[in-house]
């Protein structure tokens, strides 16, 4: 099949999907009836001749709102594999990241090149830094990825962390052991750790961000004084149903352990899983329905305002990683200057452009691109942005013609050589706020 006739079948087989809904549930689903059991987890027998098998996202003894484990009834287990054999990591790298020492300098990259024809998803990805040490469960990592062709018999997972997955470019079709998922640019996709799935392409090409946090699973973050409601809704994120494939043809699995990419060539797809239920699931979920919060009287609130999901570390309010979102939103603050405000801050910040402009930055911030700003690194709006926000009529003015986001951490962000040397790093970035002037007067 060509890649347009893929990618065609795949648009279609998106447009079709169902989902279950709502994050952190305890989610069942059954491709055929009668394939999940009933009052057991693991009968003499599993129903319809299939094997159960318990995929465990957390230790069993974590705390009740803490496990992540679901049930998976398959066609064959998990087990009945040949051994894998490592393989080159190309552009992938992992934590700890020791190539280069941490840089204090604010960075921006232009967009990824394109790939060479033929390049996959996996393929595609190219590590531009983190922090932590993979091994250890902390920290995190940030991924760009470009690609031009679906994945063919050939399946990933990742045994070092969870997978956020935003696309800027192309929709991705993504077929998980759990079921199908499709994610376009403005969603986000969340594939659980050791999670297996093949990615397919919706248009000609794709392009976009990948988080791999190595720490705690992403969760909704407490709001507080903010209420029963508002930022993101439990119920806006969507799970796959129960989806399998009867496959009996060579399969390449490749899995990332500790840093390093290793393969094995099954006989079978192991997306074959036709019945599931549990928590540790994966997830899509669309930033536009983000419930934006903010003043309605004066001064700009803290970006933290703005955080989808977080990763919680040992220290209370101290995230391993914060997933951020800029959505469309008002703004109405009296006396107040608008964007985002100058500041040095103690965690890190890596930033992202999915579609449009950012309200900090008049140029040089384009989609598929981003920013790294390290702890302390003072950073703020353009010399262009400041001058026209301190002379702006304060009218109500919507913010809807751009959609920005953030990968912020409690720890310093280490670029790896190939981003610190890159062609598309702009090497000017500095030169943004040369122009800011001196204005005091005594």
């Amino acid at each position: 099949m060509s890649e347009q006739a893929g990618s065609e079948q795949a648009r279609k087989t998106a447009e079709a999907l169902e989902y279950l809904t709502g994050f952190g549930n305890e989610h069942s689903s059954e491709a055929v009836p009668g394939a999940l059991p009933l009052g057991r987890n693991s009968p003499q027998r599993a129903p319809l001749g299939l094997y159960a098998e318990q995929l465990s996202g957390s230790a069993f003894t974590e705390p009740r709102s803490h496990n992540r484990r679901s049930w998976l009834y398959r066609i064959r287990p998990s087990a009945a594999h040949p051994p894998f054999t490592r393989i080159d990591n190309g552009a992938l790298r992992t934590a700890p990241f020791t190539e280069a020492p941490a840089d204090p300098n604010r960075l921006r990259w232009n967009p990824l090149p394109d790939p060479a024809p033929g390049t996959d998803f996996l393929a595609g990805l190219w590590t531009l830094g983190g922090n932590g040490d993979a091994t250890q469960r902390t920290g995190m990592a940030v991924h760009l990825y470009a690609a031009n062709a679906s994945m063919t018999d050939r399946v990933f997972s990742d045994s070092d962390g969870e997978l956020l997955i935003v696309p800027e470019r192309g929709g991705l079709l993504l077929r998980t052991e759990l079921g199908l998922l499709a994610a376009r640019p403005g969603d986000v996709a969340i594939i659980p750790r050791g999670v297996r799935f093949r990615v397919e392409l919706l248009d000609a090409d794709a392009r976009g961000y990948v988080c791999e946090n190595y720490g705690q699973p992403f969760v909704l973050p407490d709001l507080g004084p903010i209420g029963a409601n508002g930022l993101a809704a439990a119920r806006d994120f969507r799970a796959p149903v129960a989806a399998y494939e009867d496959v009996e043809r060579p399969t390449e699995v490749i899995t990332k352990f500790c840093g390093n990419l290793w393969s094995a060539t099954y006989d079978h797809s192991p997306l074959d899983v036709v019945a599931w239920y549990g928590t540790h699931v994966p997830y899509v979920y669309d930033l536009r329905r983000f419930n934006v919060l903010g003043t309605i009287s004066y001064d700009h609130p803290d970006p933290s305002i703005f955080t989808v999901l977080t990763s919680p570390s040992d220290t209370p309010g101290l995230a391993g990683v914060d997933f951020v979102v800029f959505a469309p939103r008002w703004l109405v603050g009296e006396d107040t200057f608008r964007p985002p405000y100058f500041h040095r801050n103690v965690m890190s910040e890596y930033m992202g452009l999915i579609e449009g402009a950012y309200d900090a930055k008049a140029e040089g911030f384009v989609p598929g691109g981003g920013s790294l700003h390290n702890m302390m690194s003072a950073h703020g709006p353009d010399h262009e942005t400041f001058d026209r926000a301190s002379a702006a009529e304060l009218k109500p003015q919507k913010i809807d013609d751009g959609l920005a986001f953030m990968f912020e951490t409690r720890w310093p962000i280490t670029a790896t050589a190939q981003a610190a040397g890159a062609d598309h790093l702009q090497r000017g970035y500095d030169d943004v706020w040369q122009g800011l002037q001196r204005h005091f007067r005594a």
